[in-house]
């Protein structure tokens, strides 16, 4: 039997999508101007499916940042954080970023999966219970197998649901440890925060919250939906990446927990591999002082989700619950949404293509993500081509008639 036989049913996805003129998985740009365009063939295509949120990764501030570090400390560490690989921008993006969130602790890893995987398997156990939201991201899932814990999924959203499952686990003498996200990356919603946290309050829970999708794009000074409800003082961990709105690369947790420090001899995940080269670490401090300093960057972004959100909503469009960065676009099936993709795609728009089973309910869908450095006219030029594509192939007209 072939290794990769039980992957069989995706591969078999991804040809089906080959065999109708797109390759959304392994799309190779031929040079990329700025955080919202890039060439393809020769031809400039805007990029509205980067996550690219506050446009950081062209700074001037954030790139001589880098550039700097770079001449100055080289290209990379060659080692771990446990041995050599501490570099004075590690630990000063560390003491910023927990004095930004207001605790003592702060954890830098070398990606944002990489803190997901690395904080829930070495806080949970054999003994303790994870209680994971349905629609959590894929490095949330591998971290529960890899913890070795008792995995409870529970409706997405949904207190209730969540409190009922604690109920059956009363006596349980192990931690109940509840994984949420600010905002979740495929439909872009809110998490039910002040909800759960009544719930994780009743049964004497912890709270992890993921905050890759929301950090530096909610709250009055970009903390995430933990300072947009109030309750930052209830998360017990707090997980972010660089690699949306620091626009660069790697992940973080803080926390107010009085022993995370311990996380730094016991996490392998961060013990293990090499720390991120200090060129990175100092274009994500200059990006940390944006966010900290340049809420102008934060109310464009808002500006231009609504835009985009109400025009496409205005076509026709099903979309995302919400009004976030992160607009989902439900199409009625899979080859529509293939087809659909490959016409914005010539058009020369980018969005991002999801299908089963990285969906929630196996849906089909476009997930575009807006950015403060995209223009007005760019955002129009999305809405009028989608409407035109899904209008030609008759995407459109099947989702209003299913209405």
């Amino acid at each position: 039997m072939s290794l990769f036989q039980r992957v069989a049913p995706l591969k078999a996805t991804y040809d089906f999508m080959r065999s109708m003129g797109a390759d959304p998985l392994r799309v190779e740009w031929d040079d990329v101007l700025s955080p919202t365009q890039a060439v393809k063939n020769g031809r400039v295509v805007t990029l509205a499916g980067t996550h690219n949120y506050l446009g950081l990764t062209f700074d001037p501030q954030v790139v001589g940042a880098a550039i700097d570090s770079l001449q100055k400390h080289g290209a990379g560490t060659t080692g771990s954080r446990i041995a050599n690989g501490t570099y004075p921008e590690h630990a000063a993006f560390e003491r910023e970023l927990a004095d930004f969130f207001g605790m003592p602790h702060a954890m830098v890893f070398s990606t944002g999966f990489l803190a997901n995987l690395g904080v829930l398997a070495t806080v949970a156990g054999p003994d303790d219970v994870l209680l994971i939201d349905a629609d959590s991201h894929a490095s949330i899932y591998d971290a529960c197998g890899l913890s070795k814990a008792q995995i409870v999924r529970f409706r997405h959203n949904s207190a209730e649901d969540l409190d009922k499952r604690l109920e059956r686990l009363k006596g349980h003498t192990g931690n109940k440890i509840i994984v949420i996200e600010g905002i979740y990356s495929m439909l872009g919603d809110r998490g039910a925060m002040r909800e759960i946290v009544a719930v994780k309050e009743k049964h004497g829970a912890y709270l992890i919250v993921d905050q890759a999708h929301c950090f530096g794009v909610l709250g009055e000074n970009g903390l995430g939906l933990v300072e947009e409800v109030g309750m930052l003082d209830k998360a017990d961990i707090i997980i972010g990446t660089f690699s949306k709105s620091l626009g660069c690369v790697g992940g973080f947790a803080v926390s107010n927990l009085p022993d995370f420090d311990a996380m730094r001899i016991v996490c392998r995940p961060y013990m293990f591999t090499a720390s991120l080269p200090p060129s990175v670490m100092a274009g994500a401090r200059a990006a940390l002082n944006a966010i900290r300093t340049r809420p102008d960057l934060r109310a464009k972004l808002w500006r231009n989700a609504v835009f985009l959100y109400d025009n496409l909503a205005q076509a026709g469009f099903k979309l995302g619950p919400e009004k976030t960065p992160i607009i989902a676009v439900e199409l009625p099936s899979r080859e529509l949404a293939i087809d659909t993709w490959r016409g914005l795609f010539d058009a020369g728009f980018y969005v991002n293509l999801a299908l089963a089973p990285a969906t929630p309910g196996g849906i089909s869908l476009l997930r575009i993500s807006v950015s403060a450095a995209h223009q007005p006219e760019q955002l129009q030029g999305l809405a009028e081509a989608l409407t035109r594509v899904a209008t030609s192939n008759g995407a459109l007209a099947t989702r209003l008639a299913a209405e």
